[in-house]
């Protein structure tokens, strides 16, 4: 490049000990090195010391030349700069590329990092060995009980009975696959993910499970009231419930039956109405007045004071709904007061009666009961112990009352007292029911013997519940009705009984004699055979095909009175026999007229050696009998005949030879 103007420059040159000396131009410099001389300088380099390197000459002046050289320079220098911090982050980028494709190829087909399952770690595992890490580690837990917390209130869940069984492989798919994000791969280097364990469930039975700990986990909530603490009301403050949310307890218990941790199930909280505003305004208003003073109940010829203590047993609060209380009683309690007091003042019915004179009978008349009624006499009990205490009423002393009619009742009482009421109670046979009987006579009889003394007991129970009671007219009397239940608490014990063919035991044994002895007596008396079985095995003591068993729930005897009188129903148990005796108007003379046996078929032999309860007994062969019952009207001699056919099963011989 050639010069507008000026000198040449002189040549320069910087020796290998750094000495900057100029030499002298020796002539005109070619197009090329003259652009060589005015690219910038290179640095010497380290390995070649005797390398010259060429610096342009700075002109001191203003000229062109100068400025144009001085630019040159400057932008030299300053370029370089900035180009350095350039290549250094791009190194930097190069580098991490690497590290982030090396990292996705190495673990592309691991579980992301961070990961971790019920407490179990299996991030940046392999996907088999994550499978392993579940299977060991989870696996116990997986039977184990699974605690439940509901609030304050915990229990404990079958995972086996609930349905519910860890998916391994589905839980592995759930953790995902390795993430392209840098960021994301970046953080899970110093983060955790938790996931959720899929779980293979059975909805119905996991429900049910659910619902069997709920009395568990719920918490009912508590109304506020007021107990007494001797003689001082004392306020009970309001406590608010909570319920486990059914709609989100299964899949809580889905997610996290796994966990370490109990199971936190939903729960929604139960509001409660009662204020404490409310509380102490029933305390100043109802229930320090209440215990100011006793309570008297005024009875029939007789009070009964009830104390201020027994008050305290049986005053009750229930919320009015607006945040106070309602004041009441426990009847019951209440009752326990004062009923003790006033037991003389009460009667119980007596139900009219027989009285036989060998076949004769005359008419006991029955007595009307008088008992209190209850509910009637506490209707005013709230607002007498609100009264103030005071003189008690005078003994209320009411005037005679006519059988039959409802007695006086007492004035109304004055300061802290009731009247008691009483009712009138009807017995259940009454005096009218049997002077319609008119001149009543037998009109049916039965007897049978023969048995043991456990079973003759319960025929003795079941003579005595049976005996006095009437079959009205156009009605049915059924024994199972009349006797149940025939269980130990009724007075029935354990005896004899036919199971299955063979001697066992139970408790009411016997009572099929009792029934078959009732049935015989309403045969002969003309009575309809409602319902009626005989026994499926013959037994030997009763006439064929003219017996009856009973069961209760299923099997029964009903008699029918078709007549327009009543039929009355005696019993007399002796230690060996047992009669039963039918009472009223005849209309019929009835005779039973007995088949032959047919179709006989000989017993087979059981052998119960292996039960320690066996008892050896001799079987009986089966058969068929038709026993007719001949009915022949007492007004008008017309005659009816009713057969009926029974098949008996053979009842095998029982042997106790055993194996």
């Amino acid at each position: 490049m050639s010069s507008s103007g000026g000198r040449t420059p002189e040549e320069t040159t910087v020796d290998t000990d750094g000495t900057i000396r100029h030499d002298e131009p020796s002539g005109a410099l070619d197009e090329p090195t003259r652009a060589m001389a005015e690219e910038p300088a290179e640095p010497a380099a380290a390995t070649d010391p005797e390398r010259t390197a060429w610096i342009p000459v700075t002109d001191g002046g203003n000229g062109a030349d100068g400025a144009q050289n001085t630019h040159g320079a400057h932008e030299a220098t300053s370029g370089g700069g900035r180009r350095r911090p350039v290549l250094i982050g791009a190194a930097v980028v190069g580098l991490l590329a690497v590290l982030y494709v090396g990292d996705l190829l190495f673990s592309s087909t691991d579980v992301p990092r961070g990961v971790t399952v019920a407490g179990v770690e299996i991030g940046g595992m392999s996907k088999p060995e994550a499978e392993e890490a579940l299977r060991t580690q989870l696996s116990g837990r997986s039977t184990e009980p699974v605690a439940l917390q509901a609030g304050p209130s915990s229990a404990t869940l079958d995972p086996r009975a609930a349905g519910l069984e860890l998916d391994v492989e589905g839980t592995i798919a759930r953790a995902g696959e390795q993430p392209f994000n840098p960021w994301t791969r970046l953080t899970s280097l110093f983060d955790t993910r938790d996931v959720a364990p899929v779980s293979r469930v059975n909805a119905f039975a996991l429900g049910q499970a659910l619902d069997g700990v709920r009395p568990q986990l719920d918490r009912p909530a508590a109304e506020g009231t007021i107990r007494y603490e001797g003689l001082e009301p004392v306020a009970v403050p309001s406590v608010p419930g909570s319920v486990v949310d059914g709609a989100t307890a299964g899949q809580a218990v889905i997610d996290h039956w796994l966990d370490p941790a109990p199971v936190a199930l939903p729960v929604t909280e139960t509001p409660v109405t009662v204020t404490p505003e409310g509380i102490q305004r029933a305390i100043d208003e109802f229930a320090r007045p209440a215990v100011a003073g006793p309570l008297t109940v005024v009875g029939d010829a007789k009070n009964a004071t009830v104390t201020t203590r027994a008050i305290t047993s049986f005053v009750r609060f229930t919320p009015d709904g607006q945040g106070g209380l309602t004041p009441g009683i426990d009847e019951p309690a209440a009752i326990a007061a004062v009923e003790p007091q006033l037991a003389t003042t009460e009667a119980e019915p007596k139900d009219a009666t027989l009285a036989f004179t060998g076949t004769t009978a005359e008419v006991v008349p029955a007595v009307v009961g008088r008992e209190i009624d209850w509910p009637r006499t506490f209707s005013g009990i709230v607002e007498a112990l609100g009264r103030p205490d005071g003189e008690a009423p005078p003994v209320f002393t009411p005037p005679p009352t006519a059988p039959g009619a409802a007695p006086a009742s007492p004035p109304p009482p004055t300061g802290r007292a009731i009247n008691a009421v009483y009712t009138t109670t009807q017995p259940r046979v009454t005096t009218e029911s049997l002077q319609a009987l008119g001149p009543a006579q037998i009109i049916g009889e039965f007897t049978t013997r023969g048995f043991k003394p456990d079973s003759g007991q319960n025929i003795r129970r079941i003579a005595e519940i049976v005996n006095g009671q009437i079959i009205a007219p156009n009605s049915v009397f059924s024994l199972n009705d009349a006797t149940s239940p025939r269980n130990e608490a009724n007075g029935f014990v354990p005896a004899g009984i036919i199971d299955d063919g063979a001697p066992g035991r139970g408790v009411g044994g016997g009572v099929s004699q009792f029934a078959t002895t009732l049935y015989n007596a309403g045969y002969f008396a003309g009575l309809d055979d409602v319902a009626h079985q005989e026994h499926s095995y013959y037994i030997s003591r009763y006439p064929a095909g003219r017996e009856a068993t009973v069961f209760e729930g299923s099997i029964d005897l009903k008699l029918g009175n078709d007549g327009p009188t009543p039929v009355y129903i005696r019993t007399q148990w002796t230690p060996s026999s047992i009669t039963v005796q039918l009472y009223g108007i005849k209309r019929f003379d009835v005779t039973s007229e007995p088949g032959p046996r047919t179709n006989l078929t000989p017993p087979g032999v059981r052998d119960l050696g292996g039960n320690p309860e066996c008892n050896a007994s001799q079987g009986s062969e089966g058969f068929t009998i038709t026993d007719t019952r001949v009915l022949r009207d007492v007004r008008t001699g017309e005659v009816r005949r009713e057969p009926r056919t029974v098949r008996y099963e053979p009842q095998p011989t029982v042997t106790c030879n055993g194996p």
